[in-house]
């Protein structure tokens, strides 16, 4: 398993980085805003960022499969050796309501597991970046180059940050998280995933349904930052299955783990409205 030196890693940022220019066209202003399901609003800003990333990644990479949030999904990717797996507006709820809180995330899956991510905030303007093996990474308007990233090293005798959703964190559903935590709340899956990874929490949970495009480019962040990221029974994440859903994830420093998946299990069962499946990316 491996990817080009550099030839799938300059392509996948800098279409992240085009479709986030389209994205910052519109940001700031008045959305018409239709919904896929009750708790998935789509924007033309969703789709126009799709268009984007698909054109440029395919019309890269013809040979790759692909998965995404707003196509179609196609069962020829499940031949494919290698699959794209995007969300082109990873957080349109923050999006919408103007806060910095999203992202274009791009992930790179080869035999069922991530090898490469991208992870791009355009209204920051910050870059991560993963290849599995090589370590995670982010640049910074503030900084020039690019710095390599480390989860911190709380354990469980520290008072730790769980970067959490504004709607989940409304719901109650870490209301049993009573002190010795800090909640932060965060829109958007994939920048949680990333920001965890650069040291900016300890914990992202959340155990309501997710899917590929939500978790694949954050989640080899998180690894390759030295932590750990699972299903919420433990199980490593894989990709490009034929139903890409994953049904909750928990994201660490990787000492925390253990302890949490033990904290997970002791939980009441998720409260959702009936005809509601709650994303992430979108609940910011």
């Amino acid at each position: 398993m491996s990817v080009e030196p550099r030839g799938d890693l300059e392509l996948a940022v800098s279409a992240a980085r085009e479709a986030g220019e389209a994205l910052m066209r519109r940001f700031g202003g008045a959305h018409e805003v239709t919904y896929k399901e009750p708790d998935q609003p789509l924007t033309a800003a969703d789709l126009e960022a799709d268009e984007i990333l698909r054109a440029r990644l395919l019309g890269a990479r013809p040979e790759y499969g692909w998965l995404s949030e707003e196509t179609k999904d196609a069962p020829d990717r499940l031949r494919r050796e290698r699959v794209w797996i995007v969300d082109p507006l990873d957080g349109t709820r923050s999006y919408i309501a103007g806060r910095p809180e999203f992202a274009v995330s791009i992930g790179l899956v080869e035999a069922g597991r991530a090898v490469l991510g991208v992870v791009y905030n355009p209204a920051t303007g910050e870059l991560f970046w993963a290849v599995r093996g090589r370590g995670a990474w982010r640049e910074t308007p503030r900084r020039r180059g690019a710095v390599r990233l480390h989860v911190t090293a709380r354990s469980t005798g520290d008072q730790a940050v769980l970067l959490a959703s504004r709607s989940e964190i409304a719901a109650g559903e870490f209301d049993p998280f009573h002190g010795g935590w800090v909640l932060r709340p965060t829109g958007s899956t994939a920048y949680k995933l990333a920001r965890l990874a650069a040291g900016e929490g300890d914990v992202f949970l959340s155990r309501g349904p997710k899917s590929e495009w939500d978790v694949c480019a954050g989640v080899l962040l998180v690894e390759e930052a030295g932590g750990r990221a699972t299903d919420l029974a433990g199980n490593e994440v894989r990709y490009n299955r034929p139903d890409p859903h994953v049904e909750g994830v928990l994201a660490t420093n990787g000492r925390l783990h253990g302890y949490l998946l033990g904290v997970v299990a002791t939980l009441p069962p998720v409260r959702r409205r009936a005809g509601a499946r709650q994303n992430e990316e979108e609940s910011g």
